[in-house]
């Protein structure tokens, strides 16, 4: 019991030893962005192309470097068609990811996400109707930009996960904006 209590004690030590270390106090922040994606479609009909969409994030800091954070993106919806068939695409895709973030001074940073990530995308045409989920690997290499200690704007590229046949692609670039409590 005794070796218990001074394992507790030596942890909760180093861990208030790390955290005075920071010049950053843990917080909470929420964004919004511009995401686009490419809707190329490998099935042969035409496609809108790349398409700009919504994203809504949030995250916790828990320090200067590492932070957890989630996150929704409306693929939208595309027009396809072809000589004989015609129709749409929409999707939608979402992730819990682990963030490492890197300042370079005092306004700009790069960071790096990596996580997991579930994503659907449905092809509704008059001969066919397919659906695609995949649960997958999430990953974004990003730059953020301090406007005041609240505020900042980012610009990243995100993967989210497989290639696809219909719909928007798994590569995605986003520019938005975060606020921090």
């Amino acid at each position: 019991m005794k070796k218990l209590i001074v394992a507790l004690l030596a942890t909760t030590a180093a861990i208030s030893a790390a955290q005075a270390q920071t010049t950053t106090q843990p917080r909470a922040y929420v964004g919004v962005g511009v995401a686009s994606a490419d809707h190329e479609d490998a099935r042969g009909l035409d496609s809108d192309g790349w398409k700009a969409s919504g994203k809504i994030f949030g995250g916790y800091e828990f320090d200067q470097t590492w932070a957890a954070e989630v996150g929704y993106t409306d693929f939208r919806k595309a027009d396809v068609s072809s000589a004989t068939n015609r129709g749409d695409t929409k999707g939608y895709g979402y992730y819990v990811a682990a963030k490492a973030t890197k300042p370079i001074n005092d306004q700009f940073s790069v960071y790096g996400k990596l996580g997991i990530q579930h994503s659907q995308r449905e092809l509704r045409t008059t001969l066919v109707n397919l659906k695609d989920d995949d649960t997958g690997a999430y990953g974004a290499l990003g730059v953020q930009y301090n406007v005041n200690p609240q505020v900042a704007l980012i610009a990243e590229y995100e993967r989210y996960g497989k290639s696809k046949d219909f719909g928007a692609k798994p590569d995605v670039v986003t520019v938005g904006a975060r606020y921090s409590f």
